[in-house]
C-alpha cells in the first residue's frame, strides 16, 4: 500500500519522504519489504529513502526533519505502515504479537503524528495541511483470533478522531482509509491463521465479490491528501469493498 500510493502522489507532483523498517520483524511470521525495494521505490518516484521503525520516535522526528530541510516544509504525513499477528484466543495471545501488533499499527501512527504535527502546524495559516492513516474494516468490528489487530485498529479509529478535533481550529484535517481484504504478504498471513488455502477465500466477504488491490487502497489516500477532500476531516473512509455495509 505504502508504495502504491508513493507512486500516485508523486504522479501529482508531491515531493516524497519514504520511511520503511526495510527488514523483517523477528515477531512476523511473514517477510517484509526491503532495503531494495525502499530504494527501488525511492528511484522510482524521486523520493527520500529513509529507513526507520515506526515506533521508534527519534528516527521519526529525523525523517520529518529531512522533509522540512529538503523542501521547506511539510505539508501532509500518512501512516501506512502496518502488521497482523494472529492465531491464538485474545487470553492466549503472546505479549510479543501483542506488542508487534499495538506497536507498529497504533503506537506507529501516535509516534507519526508526535513527528508530523508540529511540523504541519509550522506552515503559515490559512494551512492546509493533511494528516491520514490506514485503519482497517476491523476497526469497527470484532474477528476472531485477531484480538490484538482489531484492538490496535480501533485504536487508530479513535486517535484520528481525536486528532481531528485537535486539529481542525488549525486548518488540518486527520482522516483514515479503512481497508478491506487486499493482497498483501498480511492478507496471505491472516489466511494461514484462519488455516484458508488461498487468501483469495477471503472475497466471500466482500459484496464486490474480490479481493482489493493496494492501488486502490492509495488512491483513497491520495484523495484525502488533495484539495477535493478539503471539508472532511475526523472521517474513517471505507475501502472495503461492502464488506462494513452488512
Amino acid at each position: 500500500m505504502g508504495a502504491a500510493t508513493a507512486r500516485q502522489l508523486a504522479g501529482l507532483g508531491w515531493r516524497l519522504v519514504l520511511v520503511d523498517r526495510a527488514d523483517d520483524d523477528p515477531a512476523l511470521g511473514y517477510p517484509l519489504a526491503t532495503r531494495h525495494d525502499l530504494d527501488e521505490v525511492a528511484e522510482e518516484t524521486g523520493g527520500v529513502a529513509v529507513v526507520a521503525d515506526v515506533r521508534d520516535q527519534p528516527a521519526l522526528d529525523g525523517a520529518v526533519s529531512v522533509a522540512v530541510e529538503r523542501f521547506g516544509g511539510l505539508d501532509a504525513a500518512l501512516a501506512v505502515a502496518g502488521c497482523v499477528v494472529g492465531g491464538p484466543s485474545l487470553w492466549e495471545t503472546p505479549d510479543e504479537a501483542w506488542d508487534a501488533n499495538i506497536g507498529i499499527n497504533l503506537e506507529g501512527v501516535y509516534r507519526l503524528a508526535r513527528a508530523a504535527v508540529p511540523a504541519l502546524l509550522r506552515r503559515p495559516a490559512p494551512r492546509s495541511g493533511r494528516f491520514v492513516a490506514v485503519a482497517s474494516a476491523a476497526g469497527t468490528r470484532g474477528l476472531p483470533q485477531l484480538a490484538a489487530y482489531v484492538a490496535a485498529k480501533h485504536g487508530v479509529v479513535g486517535l484520528v478522531k481525536s486528532l481531528a478535533v485537535e486539529l481542525g481550529p488549525h486548518g488540518i484535517t486527520a482522516n483514515a482509509v479503512a481497508p478491506g481484504s487486499t493482497r498483501t504478504a498480511m492478507l496471505d498471513a491472516s489466511a494461514e491463521v484462519y488455516g484458508l488455502a488461498s487468501a483469495e477465500e477471503f472475497a466471500v466477504h466482500h459484496p464486490l465479490g474480490r479481493l482489493l488491490e493496494p492501488t486502490e487502497i492509495a488512491s483513497a489516500l491520495v484523495w484525502l491528501c488533495s484539495d477535493a477532500a478539503s471539508g472532511i476531516t475526523g472521517a474513517i473512509l471505507p475501502v472495503d469493498a461492502g464488506m462494513t455495509a452488512h
